[in-house]
C-alpha cells in the first residue's frame, strides 16, 4: 500500500536543494557483514518495546552488527528529530516533539535488561529546549544510577548552545564519561557543522573539567572531510590544552547523495599514525580506525582509560 504524500517528511529538507555528491565505493578496509545474530534481534525488539531511538540506526553505524550482537546500544534521548542541519549527520532535521517523561525509565530499564556495565546516551540537539535538553539528561543519568547503581555512565552531549546553567546541570548528575565530539577541523566548520563553533564546544569541555576534574573528558573527529594532517594534530592539540582524556578518530562516511562529499579514504596506517601522535601528546586513551565510533567498545575503552588514570596519578 502506498503511503500518501501528505503523510510523509522528506528526512533532510533542508539538503533537498544541494547538489549531489556520488557516493564512493568503500575499501576493503570499511566493508562490514550485514546483521544476522538472534542477539541482534533481541537489542532491536528491546528498544522497540520501550519505544527508544538509537543512534545505532539513525546515524546507519556500520558497527550496529557487531554491537547489538553484544547488546550494546547506544541510547538517543530527546526524539529523532534534530534542530541542526550538519552536512554529515543523517539524523532527520525539523522540529522535534514534546520530551517523553516516561523516556528516563524507559532508558533504565533498557540498561537493566541488557545487562551493561557501560553505557553510553546520546542525544540529537535540541536547541529549541530553554535548557537545550541538559534536564533530560540529568534525569537519565539520576534514573539509571537508581536502577543499576554499578553500571559506569558515559554521555555524548550537544553544545547547549551557551544555554545558561545547562553545562552545571549536566556534571552535578555526575557522568562518568562526559563526551562533546568537535566533529572537524576549525576551517571547515562554516560547511560541515555551520550550526556550531569550534571554540564554544572546545571551551565546553573545558569548562567540564573546571567543574568536576574527576569526570573523563572525550571528544572525536572524523576523517576523509578535507582535513589536513597538520590541522588534526592542531585540534589535538587544543583538545590537550583542555585536559581533555579520551580522542576517537574515525572515517567519514556519506549517508546520502545530498551529504557532505567524502574527500578520501583514510587509510589504517594513516589512522594508527594519528593515535601514535596523539599518545604521544599525553591523551589517557585514544581509539583510532577507519571503524571507530564514538561508543563503538566504549566499555572496554572505559575500563582502559580508568587504568591509565590510575597508573599515572601512581607515578606521580
Amino acid at each position: 500500500m502506498s503511503i500518501p504524500a501528505e503523510t510523509t517528511r522528506p528526512r533532510h529538507p533542508e539538503k533537498a536543494h544541494k547538489p549531489d555528491n556520488p557516493i564512493q565505493r568503500k575499501p576493503s578496509w570499511i566493508r562490514v557483514k550485514a546483521p544476522t545474530s538472534s542477539v541482534y534481534q533481541e537489542t532491536r525488539d528491546l528498544m522497540r518495546k520501550l519505544n527508544l531511538v538509537t543512534v545505532c540506526e539513525e546515524a546507519a553505524c556500520p558497527n550496529i552488527g557487531e554491537c547489538w550482537a553484544q547488546k550494546h546500544a547506544t541510547m538517543m534521548i530527546m526524539g529523532d528529530i534534530c534542530t541542526r542541519a550538519c552536512a554529515f549527520c543523517n539524523i532527520a532535521t525539523g522540529v522535534p516533539g514534546a520530551l517523553d517523561g516516561l523516556e528516563p525509565e524507559h532508558v533504565a530499564v533498557a540498561v537493566a535488561e541488557l545487562g551493561l556495565a557501560h553505557v553510553v546516551i546520546t542525544s540529537v540537539d535540541r536547541d529549541d529546549l530553554d535548557d537545550g535538553g541538559a534536564g533530560h539528561f540529568a534525569k537519565v543519568i539520576t534514573r539509571i544510577r537508581e536502577n543499576s547503581p554499578d553500571t559506569t555512565i558515559e554521555i555524548l552531549t550537544p553544545d547547549f548552545q551557551k544555554k545558561l546553567g545547562a553545562i552545571e546541570t549536566v556534571v552535578e548528575a555526575r557522568p562518568d564519561v562526559f563526551n562533546h565530539n568537535l566533529e572537524t577541523v576549525p576551517r571547515l566548520y562554516a560547511t560541515v557543522r555551520p550550526g556550531a563553533r569550534y571554540f564554544h564546544s572546545l571551551r565546553l569541555l573545558d569548562e567540564v573539567k573546571r567543574l568536576d576534574p574527576t569526570i573523563f573528558t572525550k571528544s572525536g573527529l572524523m576523517a576523509g572531510l578535507g582535513e589536513g594532517k597538520d590541522e588534526v594534530l592542531q585540534v589535538m592539540d587544543d583538545l590537550r590544552a583542555a585536559d581533555v582524556d579520551f580522542l576517537t578518530i574515525g572515517q567519514y562516511l556519506q549517508p546520502t547523495v545530498k551529504h557532505h562529499a567524502i574527500d578520501r579514504f583514510v587509510t589504517p596506517d594513516e589512522f594508527e599514525t594519528y593515535k601514535i601522535a596523539a599518545y604521544g601528546k599525553g591523551f589517557l586513551m585514544v581509539s583510532s580506525s577507519p571503524l571507530t565510533r564514538s561508543s563503538y567498545h566504549a566499555d572496554s575503552d572505559f575500563v582502559e582509560m580508568r587504568a591509565a588514570r590510575e597508573t599515572k596519578l601512581a607515578a606521580k
